[in-house]
């Protein structure tokens, strides 16, 4: 669940600082570079020219794009004359021709594609904390795309964070206990909080949700007129298909009730009490995971965050298993839309 706690200043992420040059493509028609000295993602892929269309040079160098995302785990295409979803999702299909359609938990984009979605309706003034998308889920994006239609006036931003340099720097024996324990994401879907059943398992009948969750390894229990309770045991370290590397690879900060705001915290727990909660996450065997565990969690998604200010028209692509997202508060409209990619369930080792 979002949280306002932060463990390092956005000013301290944004600090100013010289670009590096990396390099040119292949082709010669982009120029590669990092945000700053000392950064290692995202990789900023810029037209060395107007008139390079951003489509068509994807197309053409695939695999450059891939190895890049493979070694960065974040790219940001800037200045690129995209200046529309339409385009957006072009470009987005010019790597992955299968965007995943009918995501629960994202609305749809208000253009009305259906491999488009709006980011997250959560109170400007709060954080959305890191997580992997989908990672509380039976199946999950490799990749994941966001578009800037329109920056915030203020604040907003994306931050990432390397997964494989989370793995590093934590404990080893939370590390241990991720690993070994795995997760149990639990959700209660009321009428009037967070999405609803229906919404998420884009159904009506209660019947096709069931069949859903016994084809995808769910617990269920209708509690109520029209209540839902679920549990999935889901990993909390992972190894990259691609890379073979170990990663940190969860929805934790999404879910455990120490990191809701304590002004929504208080009231909906003396309202439904903790089993009652939209979300909540435990070890794998139920017991609870410590709150000091949790606060370091966060400290170390917080030192290794990279975080830049939007600008209309930019796309960020991560591999979602390499790099973890989060948002920053902002002021004034703002709307960022995402696509997701390659959904998949297998060739995973979940131990460490």
């Amino acid at each position: 669940m979002p949280n306002s706690v932060r463990q390092v200043s956005v000013a301290e992420k944004l600090r100013s600082g010289r670009r590096k040059a990396v390099g040119l493509s292949t082709a010669g028609l982009v120029k590669t570079e990092y945000l700053k000295p000392g950064d290692t993602a995202p990789l900023v892929i810029r037209p060395n020219t107007v008139d390079v269309d951003l489509e068509k040079w994807i197309s053409g160098q695939r695999q450059f794009v891939e190895t890049s995302l493979r070694r960065h785990g974040a790219i940001l295409f800037r200045g690129f004359n995209v200046k529309s979803v339409f385009g957006f999702e072009k470009c987005a299909r010019a790597l992955s021709l299968d965007l995943f359609t009918g995501y629960g938990d994202l609305p749809p984009d208000q253009g009305g594609s259906d491999a488009t979605y709006e980011s997250t309706p959560y109170p400007a003034t709060e954080t959305i904390l890191f997580h992997n998308e989908a990672s509380h889920m039976h199946r999950w994006p490799m990749k994941q795309f966001f578009y800037c239609v329109e920056p915030a006036g203020e604040g907003g931003e994306t931050p990432t964070a390397d997964c494989r340099e989370v793995y590093r720097r934590l404990d080893s024996k939370i590390v241990e206990q991720f690993s070994r324990k795995q997760l149990m994401y639990v959700r209660n879907f009321t009428d009037g909080l967070d999405v609803s059943w229906q919404e998420f398992f884009k159904a009506t009948d209660k019947a096709v949700v069931e069949d859903y969750c016994h084809k995808s390894g769910i617990d269920f229990e209708w509690r109520g007129a029209n209540g839902l309770r679920t549990r999935q045991l889901r990993p909390g370290v992972a190894r990259h298909a691609q890379t073979g590397e170990q990663v940190f690879f969860n929805q934790v900060q999404l879910h455990h009730v120490s990191c809701v705001p304590p002004a929504v915290r208080e009231p909906i727990l003396a309202l439904f009490g903790e089993d009652g909660l939209p979300r909540n996450v435990y070890y794998g065997d139920g017991s609870a995971i410590e709150d000091s565990i949790m606060d370091e969690i966060r400290d170390v998604y917080w030192q290794v965050s990279v975080a830049f200010e939007w600008a209309a028209g930019d796309i960020l692509m991560l591999d979602n298993m390499l790099t973890a997202h989060a948002r920053n508060p902002y002021v004034g409209p703002r709307r960022i839309v995402v696509a997701m990619a390659e959904m998949t369930t297998q060739g995973f080792n979940f131990q460490a």
